[in-house]
């Protein structure tokens, strides 16, 4: 029997209480056990709320939606996901440690108080080590730098043994160098684990940087396929602006996968606008 999908988006409609507009429209979607999809597109474009989705935060959608075969709030319950969200101040303001940050991740499903399990302690101790994080994981998280936060809050994500990691905006606020440990980092994660992954952003290089297949969304999704069928025309349909500057002199013919929304086999000339956004703040992005 062939296993299920690790994320499967199918004819997906969502539109939050109130709004005049959808936020997602028909949106289909399939990522396979071990695949890493960068999930790329503009601010209020959906991809943060193709996320929420997929973790059950929000479910009130027209479609179907599974994970590894269960809805997202019985796959969310089990276990099965990892979540990075975006950088959240009020989490600094805890008198916690890196360590126990993690742990916190590692104890995630259990109900009650209690002593904490040795089970518990060691894979935190083993997602600190994953991650290259043990030489800080005994400061506190509000001293953090921007890349030490991040590995800390990676190997929370991971310390349940989730079989997806999902991740929210993971270059905001992190320096070129910085952007290029992370994705040697998520290399060796995915590497070592095995790991599904999902990286929803709109920063072109966080998707380029390790990705198997990308899917743009706006709305509705306008392209699925390899990282190498992202051309300056591609980013120009979903940004609306003409992000050539971005890829220098780099020219790939792209073509966009069976099942797609829309078939870019021949991409005309995106339109001219301003320049990308340069903010991070996705909030329903």
């Amino acid at each position: 029997m062939n296993e299920p999908a690790a994320i499967e988006f199918e004819n997906v409609t969502f539109a939050y209480t109130g709004a005049r507009t959808q936020a997602l429209s028909s949106v289909s979607l399939r990522v396979e056990a071990g695949e890493r999809l960068g999930v790329l597109g503009p601010n209020g474009g959906g991809k943060s709320t193709l996320l929420k989705l997929a973790l059950g935060i929000e479910d009130d959608f027209a479609g179907q939606i599974r994970v590894f075969g269960k809805s997202p709030r019985q796959a969310r319950r089990a276990g099965l996901i990892g979540y990075l969200p975006q950088r959240c101040e009020a989490e600094l303001d805890f008198p916690l440690t890196g360590l126990q940050a993690t742990l916190l991740g590692a104890e995630g499903r259990r109900f009650g108080f209690g002593p904490t399990r040795r089970e518990s302690i060691k894979c935190a101790h083993d997602a600190i080590k994953l991650v290259g994080a043990e030489t800080f994981a005994d400061q506190q998280v509000g001293k953090l730098s921007g890349g030490q936060l991040q590995r800390i809050f990676i190997a929370r994500a991971l310390a349940g043994s989730p079989r997806i990691l999902a991740l929210d905006e993971p270059t905001v606020g992190i320096d070129i160098v910085g952007q290029q440990e992370f994705a040697m980092l998520l290399e060796r994660v995915h590497r070592e684990l095995g790991v599904t992954i999902l990286i929803v952003t709109h920063d072109v290089r966080a998707i380029a940087a390790g990705c198997d297949r990308v899917a743009c969304l706006a709305c509705t999704l306008h392209f699925h396929d390899s990282p190498q069928g992202l051309t300056p025309q591609v980013l120009a349909e979903v940004f609306q602006h003409d992000v050539s500057p971005m890829f220098g002199e780099l020219h790939v013919d792209a073509h966009a996968a069976a099942g797609c929304a829309h078939d870019h086999g021949h991409i005309h000339d995106g339109g001219r606008g301003e320049h990308p956004p340069r903010r991070a703040e996705d909030v329903d992005g």
